[in-house]
């Protein structure tokens, strides 16, 4: 990568079963860049355990060394994300009732240009990581999502749509916020 220009990270964020990781997957294709996966599906894989605060933790840095170590690998100044360690703030808050201050210290100085936020509008999708399979938690955590980008002051858009629509109203906000 060339560093005579700043990477651009774009984020792909929301709440659970909204299309994260296919749409971070269609954009970094289509952008020619790399995609940082969500880095708790593979901590949480083999956890047969509830969540403690420690493995939210993990998560946190977890995800920061991911990302970090694939920013070198972004082509076209272009980082996407599928999620970033603001799911760790969502979920200590919504489970343990606070985050860590080492989780909010962070999102002060660990940013991304623009987000992409995921509406509820796609069909639940079972999968044995998912926690909150009941439409009225799937609206919440919406409202938290939208309340979390706010209080960051993050440039985000609503992406819905259904099958082909949701990549190309992704698409749409990107080209757009990359004009």
């Amino acid at each position: 990568m060339d560093d005579s220009k700043q990477l651009i990270k774009i984020a792909v964020v929301g709440p659970e079963s909204t299309g994260k990781s296919q749409v971070s997957t269609y954009l970094a294709k289509l952008y020619g860049t790399i995609c940082v996966p969500e880095y708790s599906r593979e901590y949480c894989r083999n956890l047969n355990r509830e969540y403690t605060l420690q493995d939210e933790l993990n998560i946190f840095y977890g995800q920061i060394a991911l990302e970090r170590s694939l920013e070198p690998l972004a082509f076209n100044h272009l980082l996407i994300c599928d999620t970033t360690f603001l799911t760790v703030k969502v979920w200590c808050d919504y489970l343990f009732g606070d985050t860590l201050e080492e989780v909010k210290s962070a999102l002060k100085n660990h940013s991304y240009d623009f987000y992409l936020l995921m509406d509820i509008d796609l069909p639940w999708e079972d999968d044995p990581l998912r926690d909150f399979p009941e439409p009225e938690q799937r609206q919440y955590f919406l409202q938290v999502w939208k309340n979390e980008l706010t209080e960051l002051k993050a440039k985000y858009q609503l992406i819905s749509g259904l099958g082909e629509e949701r990549f190309l109203n992704a698409k749409k906000a990107v080209d757009s916020f990359l004009l």
